[in-house]
C-alpha cells in the first residue's frame, strides 16, 4: 500500500503538487485523471522519491520513504514513466531491466531474472516482440516493452504514466485487463490516463486532479454523481445502464 499525506512537491523551488493526501490500495486499481500539467506525473514522480518533497509524507508499506534506499523503493514499486529513452537493445533484453533492483554488481541475471521477463512478456503481450529492437518499433509497440520493463519488477505496487498512449483500442483494454489482473492479486496498480471513459469504466478508484490538488476521489460512480468531471474538464459527461453495465459518453 501507498499512502500520501499533504504531500506537496515541485521543481526548482515551484509548488506543483499542492498538499494531496491520497491512498493506494492493495487490490484496486486507482486512476490518476485531471488537465494537462495538474500534476499528475509530478505525483508518481514525488511518491518514488525521484524529485524533492517540500512538505508532507509519503509510505510505503508502512515505511516513509526518506528511510528507504532507491534500491528498496524499486524493489516495492514499479514505475513505468511517460517518456521514457529509446536504447538499441531488443524488447527482450529491456523487459530484464526490470530486474535491476535485484542484482548486485556485476549485474549477472540468474534463472529466476529471465523467469520473470519472460511472464513480463507474456503479460504485456510482447512475445511477439520479444527479439526485435525497440528503435524498428512503432510507439504502441515500445509502449508494450516498457511495459514488460515494468512488470518484470514483481512489486506488490505498479505505477503506470499514461500506459495506454499510442496504443489501439484492443491493447488499450488488454493494458486495462492486465491491470485489474495485477488488482486481483493483491497488487496496488496506479494508471495516469486521460480517456475519462475507459477510467471511468475499467477503474475502482478514480482520483481526479486539479490545479496540483486533489478535486475529488472515490468510485468511478461516486465521483460522476458528484459532477467533478464536467467542473475540471468543461466537458459533459454522461452514462446509460447496458446489459454490460454503465457506459459512459460525451455528449
Amino acid at each position: 500500500m501507498i499512502e500520501l499525506r499533504g504531500l506537496r512537491a515541485g521543481y526548482h523551488g515551484g509548488e506543483v503538487l499542492k498538499g494531496v493526501s491520497l491512498c493506494f490500495e492493495p487490490g484496486r486499481v486507482t486512476v490518476l485523471c485531471g488537465p494537462n500539467g495538474c500534476g499528475k506525473s509530478t505525483l508518481l514522480k514525488a511518491v518514488l522519491g525521484m524529485i524533492p518533497r517540500l512538505d508532507g509524507e509519503v509510505y510505503i508499506d508502512g515505511d516513509e520513504i526518506s528511510a528507504l534506499s532507491r534500491r528498496e523503493i524499486a524493489r516495492r514499486a514499479a514505475y513505468m514513466p511517460q517518456d521514457r529513452a529509446v536504447p538499441s537493445i531488443t524488447v527482450r533484453r529491456m523487459a530484464l531491466h526490470g530486474r535491476f533492483p535485484y542484482l548486485g554488481y556485476p549485474r549477472r541475471y540468474g534463472r529466476e531474472d529471465h523467469a520473470a521477463a519472460e511472464r513480463a512478456l507474456v503479460r504485456a503481450d510482447a512475445v511477439d516482440l520479444a527479439d526485435r529492437a525497440l528503435p524498428e518499433l512503432s510507439g504502441g509497440q515500445r509502449q508494450r516493452a516498457y511495459l514488460a520493463m515494468a512488470l518484470a519488477q514483481e512489486t506488490a505496487s505498479v505505477l503506470m504514466d499514461e500506459p495506454t498512449a499510442f496504443l489501439d483500442v484492443g491493447h488499450q483494454l488488454a493494458v486495462m485487463d492486465t491491470a485489474r489482473s495485477l488488482a486481483g492479486e493483491g497488487r496496488a496498480v496506479v494508471l495516469v490516463l486521460h480517456d475519462l471513459c475507459l477510467a471511468l469504466k475499467r477503474a475502482d478508484t478514480l482520483a481526479v486532479m486539479a490545479g496540483g490538488a486533489l478535486a475529488a476521489c472515490g468510485t468511478p460512480g461516486e465521483v460522476y454523481a458528484y459532477g467533478a468531471l464536467d467542473e475540471v474538464f468543461n466537458v459533459k459527461i454522461r452514462r446509460a445502464l447496458t446489459p454490460e453495465g454503465w457506459q459512459y459518453y460525451y455528449a
